[in-house]
């Protein structure tokens, strides 16, 4: 298993996804109506303008919440091998969370989790 192996599994992936939508535009008869063209509002109909702005602070708060969130994907992998790896898995894993934490820290003064 090489670089042989990624290439195919890209070029897979790109042949299967195309063909789907190839055989889904060609075989699936497209049917509109006024409904299709509202947007979703969890099921109740919309009232007034739907096209309006969000503060940015919103997606500020967002984009944090999914960095620690991805920061926990690589520390659950770390958690179940760190008694094997020892005292360098230990050391790796503070290195991490010290980076993550001037990442905050930076955050936090620029104003990101102010909350309004």
């Amino acid at each position: 298993m090489g670089p042989a192996s990624l290439i195919v599994l890209i070029v897979s992936g790109v042949v299967f996804s195309t063909l789907a939508m190839w055989v889904a535009r060609f075989l699936v008869r497209p049917a509109w109506n006024k409904q299709k063209g509202e947007p979703y509002e969890c099921g109740v109909p919309t009232v007034g303008q739907t096209w309006i702005q969000y503060n940015v602070g919103y997606y500020l708060f967002a984009l944090m919440f999914l960095i620690f969130e991805v920061e926990l994907v690589f520390l659950f992998p770390w958690a179940v091998v760190a008694s094997q790896m020892g005292f360098v898995a230990l050391v790796e894993a503070i290195v991490f969370l010290f980076i993550l934490f001037l990442g905050f820290l930076y955050a936090h003064r620029q104003g990101a989790l102010k909350w309004m």
